[in-house]
Formats: C-alpha cells, sequence, structure tokens
C-alpha cells in the first residue's frame, strides 16, 4: 500500500468499543506494552514518575491551546521550539488536574526549577527546549502506532475498514497531525494514570505492578480466548514463571528497597501474589479482582474513545 487514504466515513464509538471487548486478546500485547514501558521509560529518566507527569501537563497546556484555536502542528514543528510558554497555570490547577496534593506539587515544581527543567517568571512557567526534546515519546509513538496497526487488522478481519495501515504509515500520520494525536493521547493517559492513582495512592506502585503484569500477559504458554471477559479471568494465575524483585528493580530502574516495599502492598491488597521460591505472579483475587476488572473496563472505554477519535478525524496523508 503506498498511501494512507483518509477515513471518509466514520466508525461508530460503540462499535469500536465492541470490537476491544471482543478481540481483547488481540490487542493486549501490545496495549499493556505501551502501557508498562511508559512507566519504565519515565521512572529511568526522571526517577520521579509524578515530576514526568507534571512535565507532560504542563507540554500539553500547549496542545489545548492549539485545540481552543484550530491549530494542526506537525511533528517538526512542534519540536522546533525553544520552550513552552505556559501562562496563568498555578500549583491549585495542577493539583486538581493530576490528583496530586498540592504540596507534593509544589515541592516537585520547585525541584523542576532548580534542576533547569523548567523556568518560572512571576506566573507564567517555561518548558525549556531540552526538557521538551527529552519528552520527545518516541518511542511511545511507535507504540501507540503498533496498538492501532493491530486494531485496523481487526477492523480489516471484522470488515469494517478496506486497508490494513502497517505502523509506518501510522506513524507519518500521527506526525502529520501530531498536535492534535498527541492531544487525544494524553487525555487518555491523564484519565487513565489518575484511576489508578486513586487506586494504588502513587504511580510507581502502579508500574511496578505492569512489569508483573507484562510478564504474564507474555508468557508463550498463555492462550487466552478472545474476548475481555473470558482473558481477565485467564490471565489470573496463569503465569507459571514468576518475576523476583531483583529483576523487577532491574526493569524499573527503582531501588530494590523500594520495589521490596511496593510489592508488600501489592500482595497484601491481593493484586499480586508471590510464592514459596520468591517469585511474583499476577493474581488478583477478591475485592482486588473486581477492581482491576472494573478499572480495565473503564480503561477501554477511554481507549475507545481515543481510537475513534484518532481513526475517524485524523487527516490521513501520503506515506
Amino acid at each position: 500500500m503506498s498511501t494512507l487514504p483518509s477515513i471518509s466515513e466514520h466508525i461508530d464509538e460503540k462499535i469500536i468499543n465492541k470490537v476491544i471487548q471482543d478481540n481483547f486478546a488481540a490487542l493486549a500485547p501490545c496495549y499493556f506494552t505501551l502501557t508498562s514501558n511508559w512507566f519504565v521509560r519515565a521512572y529511568d529518566h526522571w526517577k520521579d514518575i509524578d515530576k514526568f507527569v507534571i512535565i507532560i501537563y504542563l507540554i500539553h497546556q500547549d496542545l489545548v491551546y492549539f485545540r481552543q484555536n484550530g491549530l494542526k502542528i506537525n511533528y517538526e514543528t512542534f519540536y522546533e521550539k525553544k520552550s513552552i510558554e505556559i501562562d496563568k497555570i498555578n500549583i491549585s490547577d495542577i493539583s486538581k488536574d493530576l490528583g496530586v496534593p498540592k504540596e507534593s506539587i509544589r515541592r516537585k515544581v520547585l525541584e523542576l526549577e532548580k534542576q533547569k527543567v523548567i523556568k518560572k517568571t512571576g506566573k507564567k512557567i517555561f518548558v525549556v527546549r531540552d526538557t521538551l526534546y527529552s519528552a520527545k515519546a518516541v518511542e511511545t509513538l511507535t507504540e501507540v502506532a503498533t496498538l492501532l496497526h493491530e486494531f485496523s487488522k481487526i477492523l480489516k478481519k471484522e470488515k469494517l475498514v478496506t486497508e490494513v495501515y502497517t505502523v509506518k504509515e501510522i506513524i507519518l500520520a500521527i506526525k502529520e497531525n501530531f498536535s492534535y494525536c498527541l492531544y487525544q493521547f494524553n487525555k487518555f493517559w491523564f484519565i487513565y494514570i489518575n484511576r489508578w492513582r486513586n487506586e494504588l495512592k502513587d504511580l510507581e506502585t502502579l508500574g511496578i505492578g505492569m512489569v508483573v503484569l507484562i510478564n504474564a500477559v507474555k508468557n508463550k504458554d498463555f492462550v487466552p480466548k478472545k474476548n475481555i471477559r473470558s482473558y481477565h479471568k485467564e490471565l489470573m494465575d496463569s503465569d507459571n514463571r514468576g518475576v523476583n524483585a531483583m529483576s523487577i528493580s532491574e526493569i524499573t530502574g527503582i531501588p530494590r528497597p523500594t520495589v521490596v516495599r511496593k510489592l508488600k502492598y501489592l500482595i497484601d491488597k491481593k493484586y499480586l501474589h508471590i510464592n514459596e521460591k520468591k517469585l511474583i505472579t499476577f493474581n488478583a483475587k477478591d475485592s482486588a479482582f473486581i477492581t482491576t476488572k472494573g478499572m480495565v473496563n473503564k480503561n477501554m472505554i477511554s481507549l475507545s474513545h481515543f481510537i475513534y477519535k484518532v481513526f475517524n478525524q485524523i487527516r490521513i496523508i501520503n506515506s
């Protein structure tokens, strides 16, 4: 396929959600890879996931401005900027939108300023070029494109589209409509992390749990049924390998004592299980299973909305 044509007929958001629900097993590996790797990269670069979320939030304000003024900025133009200026933003706004206490936001913003990641002038905040460039999300872009590629394969199989879009084609299309696509992804992502933050209290705990989860998802012996309901049930206690605290520490970059402490929290809450060999597996039970199931279902609705927006409103261009 030499070109990626415009999608002229909208696919209803409810249909997209049904396709995801009915074919979750095909999407799960790339979906959980995207979510797990995001946390690993965030901690690896910033050693504090909340600091990175604050940076993404500040950059997002630029995307909000573009949306409000009907502007679409491509990838190259967006990252040519010397800095991003955010006018009239305050700690209370950031705290409210991210679900983080004001004093924590205030402390982390001061730390980011001392690290010269951002600059403050009065109520204005500037995200400097080096920070903007370091948050470029090259890997995330590829992982989002991979997810959309797998989704387009399902749509083709369901006869809802006539072409399967390659990862390369989708990346090019996203880059052409970058400000719009990143705006939609950030909206999805803020909802995702806020939901889990409310449940687990901090994002490092979530990132650690995601490493255990992706270990189960990518187990070659795990061959689930297609739909999300069956997938959920079959994933529990399916991992016959497990992963230890040291390996999680090496993967995430989070110090081992912190990993051990947060694993204990997840085990006590019955999200994870530890066996006699000190190997950790994903096996949510009781209220943890109900919470996880409900959270995933809510996140699939949010994911459906993101895919709906991207697939139906992105202006697909020639590759």
